[in-house]
């Protein structure tokens, strides 16, 4: 199956990512990847961009050496009822967005308490993606977040660079392995990501893929194989809304 898109990088407008929007697109050209997200930090991310930084996304190009590019936002969960750090006004002005836990947002809580972090995240109507839920530092009840992800319509994530030697996060190949077997169970779709924070690795998801095939995960569960389903999460590439530009 082709692989369609990776919506969770990285630029410099992240503080500590290394390379510019454009280097970033120009790498997914020379991929051959037809849709690249930009998902820098929200503000509560140290030496991260200010919010005026995700208002001013008008002035990117819908397109950029043939690939179709996506403006986003990885926001901080920054409580454990889910709340993130961008106000409404700007969210709507983004094409999607990832929710994720980071622990120089948010302090590690209880299980129940991380749970209710991602949970009340995934009611936002503004949030497409969950962001590494495998991270075992925020330990958490995998099949609520399974279950409430199917019910509020958002992907669940499977981070590539959750699986890379001496990552900061902690149990992920078998916290990923246990979300992905409820993804099964319940039928709830996956998105892989690089996570790139450099042009190398711009649409890497050999070892979410390696995974993925190690328990047999069916493809149509898998975003990035389906036009159709990454437009069902994203109005932006809905047909009728590219008509419009």
């Amino acid at each position: 199956m082709k692989d369609l898109a990776d919506l969770h990088t990285h630029t410099i407008a992240s503080g500590h990512a290394y390379a510019t929007l454009c280097e970033m697109a120009h790498s997914a050209a020379q991929k051959e990847l037809p849709i690249l997200g930009i998902s820098d930090h929200a503000p509560s991310m140290p030496g991260s961009s200010q919010e005026i930084y995700f208002r001013n996304f008008q002035v990117v190009p819908d397109e950029i050496e043939g690939v179709r590019i996506l403006c986003g936002c990885e926001l901080n969960i920054l409580d454990y009822e889910g709340r993130i750090d961008l106000t409404e006004r700007t969210l709507s002005r983004l094409d999607y967005t990832i929710a994720s836990l980071h622990d120089l947002c948010t302090a590690p809580g209880s299980v129940e308490q991380n749970t209710a972090a991602y949970i009340g995240a995934s009611k936002n109507p503004h949030v497409v993606i969950i962001g590494h839920p495998d991270d075992g530092r925020f330990p958490a009840d995998y099949e609520s977040i399974v279950k409430a992800a199917k019910e509020h319509h958002t992907l669940i994530e499977l981070n590539n660079s959750s699986f890379i030697p001496n990552t900061s996060r902690v149990n992920t190949r078998e916290n990923s392995l246990t979300i992905l077997r409820y993804c099964k169970k319940y039928r709830t779709p996956v998105i892989i990501s690089s996570d790139a924070h450099f042009v190398c690795d711009v649409a890497n998801h050999r070892l979410s893929l390696e995974l993925l095939a190690s328990v047999d995960f069916p493809d149509s569960l898998v975003a990035n194989y389906s036009a159709s389903l990454l437009a069902e999460y994203i109005p932006a590439l809905r047909p009728e809304k590219n008509s419009d530009v």
